[in-house]
């Protein structure tokens, strides 16, 4: 079985945004990009399942679980070893492992599992549900969106990663962040 690959060491400050889907991830890592002229690591599962279902018309399964995390890890090495010092991440492998264990009855699959634990970053954005859900091919369990949340921000705690809970409109978001992130800059 392939392994995945290990998170690659960088100088850089490596920052997750963080959050259960339609809380405004991608959004917030593309301006943040942009206010520090850096780059951001997209979610890789978005393109894969997306992918996914405009060939097959399949939603997520478990055997993609470890396919998704190679392809994470594979798009944050490579931003990594450009040599930048500030990179943000539109998810991580925890986040992998949240939607793992909500979907498939606590099931993650071990490799995944252990890698995104593992796996080290300086900060976690988690993005709170108080933006409209916006639905799209991938997206469900709106009425869930509380529930998804707190096991989200569950999985912080419990693993004792740092995080700044980030609400409010865009402007509001990117104001915190850019205080805390401010705050890691040498």
């Amino acid at each position: 079985m392939e392994k995945i690959p290990e998170q690659q060491p960088g100088d850089c400050i490596k920052i997750v945004l963080f959050g259960p889907e339609s809380s405004g991830k991608t959004t917030l890592s593309r301006a943040l990009s942009e206010y520090y002229k850096t780059l951001w690591v997209p979610e890789y599962a978005r393109e894969y399942l997306q992918e996914k279902w405009v060939t097959q018309k399949t939603i997520c399964e478990p055997n993609d679980i470890l396919p998704i995390a190679r392809g994470q890890i594979k798009l944050e090495n490579d931003a990594v070893q450009t040599g930048i010092k500030l990179v943000f991440c539109d998810t991580d492998l925890l986040e992998t492992k949240v939607y793992s264990e909500a979907y498939y009855e606590g099931w993650c699959d071990p490799l995944v599992a252990e890698a995104a634990l593992k796996n080290v970053y300086d900060l976690y954005l988690l993005t709170y549900i108080d933006i409209p859900w916006e639905a799209d091919d991938l997206r469900d369990r709106p009425e869930q969106r509380q529930e998804m949340f707190n096991l989200f921000e569950q999985a912080l705690i419990n693993n004792k990663r740092p995080y700044v809970l980030l609400k409010g409109t865009v402007p509001q978001r990117l104001k915190t962040a850019i205080n805390h992130i401010n705050n890691l800059l040498p």
